[in-house]
């Protein structure tokens, strides 16, 4: 089944191993930036180094047009036949806003909601980072539907770290 998979840094190893994911994408710090994990192809691998801040002045390393223009390229690349991994240190904000943008991206205007539902529904403890989205609103075009689907699922539960989630890309298979 085709589908985006969210996991912490600490389970990429194992993620890839159990999913064998064509596409990889890297949301950390520019200091702590990963080499390609064994066994994907580096031109599969989208390393993007920023900090996980709500504001662009927050941080010189902050998410920018740039990044998100990028993400949503690479998305487009991506055939689907395989899984598309994409962490972060936690696998709470940033990557969960980086599958919301690829999620959006693929499914189009008007499942904006639904998304953010699903992914409240699947992973209790995501965060998606608000600079992220507001930054994929604007370059999908959404006019704040995406902020403001992001904005009524809340923060979700305090964690250390998240878990693996799976986030199939057809909306009826994406119920929790």
């Amino acid at each position: 089944m085709p589908m985006i998979l969210v996991t912490p840094l600490s389970a990429v190893e194992e993620s890839i191993r159990r999913y064998s994911p064509s596409h990889l994408v890297t949301l950390l710090s520019p200091e702590h930036m990963i080499n390609t994990p064994e066994g994907l192809v580096a031109e599969r691998h989208l390393r993007l180094g920023v900090n996980d801040v709500a504001d662009a002045w927050e941080s010189d390393c902050a998410p920018c047009a740039d990044h998100v223009g990028s993400l949503i390229e690479f998305g487009r690349g991506w055939t689907a036949e395989a899984p598309l991994l994409v962490h972060c240190w936690a696998g709470v904000s940033r990557s969960m806003a980086a599958a919301y943008v690829l999620l959006c991206d693929r499914l189009g205007p008007g499942a904006e909601h639904d998304i953010a539902r699903t992914i409240r529904a699947r992973a209790p403890h995501a965060c998606p980072n608000p600079l992220i989205v507001r930054l994929a609103d604007a370059a999908l075009g959404r006019n704040g539907s995406m902020i403001s689907a992001i904005e009524a699922i809340g923060c979700g539960t305090i964690v250390v770290e998240g878990r693996c989630v799976e986030f199939p890309l057809t909306l009826r298979d994406t119920a929790a």
